[in-house]
């Protein structure tokens, strides 16, 4: 164990935190560790929020018990990199004490805020054509505009934006800065150019210019490890902290999605797909999101905020654990004999309908049972993150092979659903923490760039990033043909039904039908 050049990769989520330990000559994780958290109760409807505390405790957590199953020395790791949740607005004073807790991207409770923004640049198409990127709640101007409204006192104290990894490199460095991909999550931010907007900033509030850090592109440190968080970490202060990038930029570079014609979905708590362009790819509906990417590139991307939430409410409520759920899902036949998931739990964000709920359609005696249900709950979110792939094909991002990473990638039976929906070959990767992996392999990538070399991070992903041939599933014809028609079925519940979830929206807040 002499002489090794460790790399930490660390991912900051919406349930927990992990850290791998990676070896830096051959991309090897020797150990990972985890800790977990969970949203603050008792909120009203559509507010999600996290105290930016719990992560930095996770962080400890998470490395400390990384580095003591690798038997590794801190004075091993020569850099690291964070991946984090995107969106989540992160208010500092000016002393770089956090204001109040950071409101998420699942939360949608923003809505009438982004609605405003929309209306101050002109329009949504004049929005997309000053950021490339539509408004939703997810992102964070919204949230920015919502202190401004709910709570003044707070607004007031507000020096600083981050997001919550740009909030962990702060803490690891005392560095206050965005790098390209996390920051055009913000939609505050012009893509193509990739510079702060300032049409969609004064739409906001004239002082904010002054309260954005400063952008930067991904190959560059944000800075070096502070003594203070080294000693609390067990790490050797001064080692280098990568620019880091947000958990879908990440998820980008851990599977290998650093080059034009790879197409990567992640199955968590929320589901997305993305694909690596060398140009922006802008959609006139702003559907589609137009990011950047964590490589100086740029990251076409769409979210569903309901994938493993709406699964593992199902499986909690038959009492079931994944084997079993998975065993009981076979039984149902495809399509769910007509049984079909609208799966907008808790809103939802590609189709952008944020007052949404979950509605099963199609229950009768034949189909009320676990393995109806279950095997409906994974087509519906399935077909759910299909209807942003069906939108990216139409802007020309189209997939033969989907790389899919995230809890929903261990299961066989969703795999070879995702493979019949999206009618795409579906692989799976041998590092199944895509966004912690990225992380390191992006600070390997900034480490040897400080140590001369002139690597390109697609050259580091061809040689670490390695397919599961064994888990890999294609589709079938017959089912392709079958989820087809229930695609349309599934579309034409959830667009049909949106004026009956905004009553119920106010029906479930107090405000009466």
């Amino acid at each position: 164990m002499a002489n090794r050049t460790l790399l930490l990769g660390i991912d900051s989520g919406t349930q927990s935190t992990k850290a791998l330990v990676v070896e830096a000559r051959t991309g090897k994780v020797l150990a990972e560790g985890a800790s977990k958290y969970d949203l603050i109760p008792d909120l009203p409807p559509g507010a999600k929020e996290q105290h930016p505390a719990t992560w930095i405790q996770a962080t400890t957590r998470a490395i400390k018990t990384a580095l003591k199953a690798a038997q590794a020395s801190g004075s091993e790791v020569v850099a690291l990199g964070v991946s984090g949740q995107q969106h989540g607005f992160v208010p500092l004073d000016a002393a770089g004490e956090v204001i109040r807790p950071a409101k998420l991207w699942c939360d949608t409770s923003t809505a009438a805020e982004c609605a405003e923004i929309t209306e101050a640049l002109g329009g949504l198409k004049a929005t997309i054509k000053a950021l490339g990127n539509s408004v939703v709640p997810g992102f964070t101007a919204g949230k920015i505009l919502w202190l401004k409204k709910h709570e003044p006192k707070n607004f007031a104290r507000l020096a600083t934006v981050l997001l919550p990894h740009d909030y962990l490199n702060f803490w690891l460095t005392g560095e206050r800065f965005m790098e390209y991909g996390d920051a055009s999550g913000t939609a505050l931010m012009d893509v193509r150019k990739r510079q702060w907007s300032a049409a969609a900033v004064q739409a906001i509030d004239a002082d904010l210019a002054g309260k954005l850090p400063r952008l930067s592109s991904s190959d560059v440190p944000a800075g070096k490890l502070a003594p203070r968080t080294a000693k609390q970490l067990g790490l050797a202060p001064g080692i280098l902290v990568s620019a880091g990038g947000g958990d879908n930029m990440m998820g980008a570079i851990g599977t290998g999605n650093t080059r034009a014609g790879v197409v990567t979905a992640s199955l968590g708590t929320s589901g997305t797909i993305y694909a690596c362009a060398e140009q922006p790819v802008i959609d006139p509906q702003g559907e589609i999101a137009a990011f950047c990417d964590s490589t100086n590139r740029w990251l076409p991307l769409l979210c569903t905020m309901n994938v493993t939430v709406a699964t593992e409410m199902v499986r909690r409520d038959f009492e079931l654990d994944h084997a079993a759920f998975e065993r009981t899902a076979a039984r149902a036949p495809v399509g769910s004999d007509g049984l079909v998931l609208v799966p907008y739990l808790e809103g939802e964000r590609t189709p952008n309908v944020p007052d949404g709920t979950g509605v099963f359609f199609g229950v009768r005696r034949q189909t009320f049972d676990a393995a109806h249900f279950a095997r409906a709950t994974m087509e519906g979110v399935t077909l759910g993150m299909n209807y942003g792939l069906r939108r990216l094909a139409e802007l020309g991002v189209r997939a033969t092979q989907v790389r899919a990473t995230g809890g929903g990638a261990n299961s066989k039976l969703w795999r070879q659903i995702m493979a019949d929906v999206f009618n795409a070959e579906v692989v799976t990767l041998q590092v199944g923490e895509g966004a912690a992996y990225g992380a390191a392999m992006q600070a390997l990538w900034c480490w040897r760039r400080t140590q001369g070399e002139a690597v390109g991070i697609e050259e580091i992903t061809d040689a670490f990033v390695k397919l599961n041939a064994r888990e890999t599933a294609v589709p079938n014809a017959e089912n392709v043909a079958r989820y087809a028609e229930l695609q349309t079925l599934q579309d034409e519940l959830g667009h049909g039904l949106r004026p009956a979830f905004s009553t119920h929206r106010r029906f479930v807040t107090g405000g009466g039908a």
